[in-house]
């Protein structure tokens, strides 16, 4: 296994620099983690951890650190097996809790969801409501202009009224 202090006096990767397919070797391509090794070599992407002891063996071997290995080294076959166990338990234990999780995340998401459909209604009602009321206030801005025209022809015509009535009084 590379350590991380390997890892950083390499090469710095640019990562706006992403290299196409074809430049990329197949081999490279076919190598899962390079870090999960079998006897040959590394764990490739067609190699199933499922169907295959030697694949499953290699990525939990690549999963151990230098530290587990020590404390490895110093257990008896029945300890090992008793610490896989556990291991493998509590393994077990954080998928299903991840599992639960998952299911409380997606029943939040399926109320948010709702949530979204019930206030895009909302907005299209409110949308349609405002085009209505829009409409109303031009109708109710031509009947006031047509009103306020009346009124200053009716001024007008009172205040010719009262002039000829007040000619009328001087005379």
């Amino acid at each position: 296994m590379a350590s991380s202090s390997s890892l950083n006096t390499q090469e710095a990767i640019d990562l706006n620099d992403a290299p196409s397919v074809m430049q990329v070797p197949t081999a490279m391509l076919e190598v899962w983690r390079p870090y999960f090794l079998f006897p040959s070599g590394p764990v490739k992407v067609t190699n199933s951890v499922m169907l295959n002891g030697v694949t499953a063996t290699a990525v939990a071997a690549g999963l151990c650190t230098p530290e587990d290995e020590k404390v490895l080294a110093w257990r008896t076959d029945p300890q090992i097996i008793n610490d896989s166990m556990t291991l493998t338990i509590q393994c077990i234990a954080s998928v299903s809790n991840m599992g639960r999780l998952l299911h409380v995340r997606n029943h939040e998401v399926r109320a948010v969801r709702s949530q979204v459909t019930i206030l895009q209604r909302l907005l299209k009602e409110s949308k349609k409501k405002v085009g209505e009321i829009k409409e109303e206030n031009k109708r109710l801005k031509v009947l006031v202009d047509s009103c306020a025209n009346d009124l200053v022809i009716r001024s007008t015509e009172q205040s010719k009224t009262i002039v000829e009535l007040q000619k009328h009084r001087k005379v």
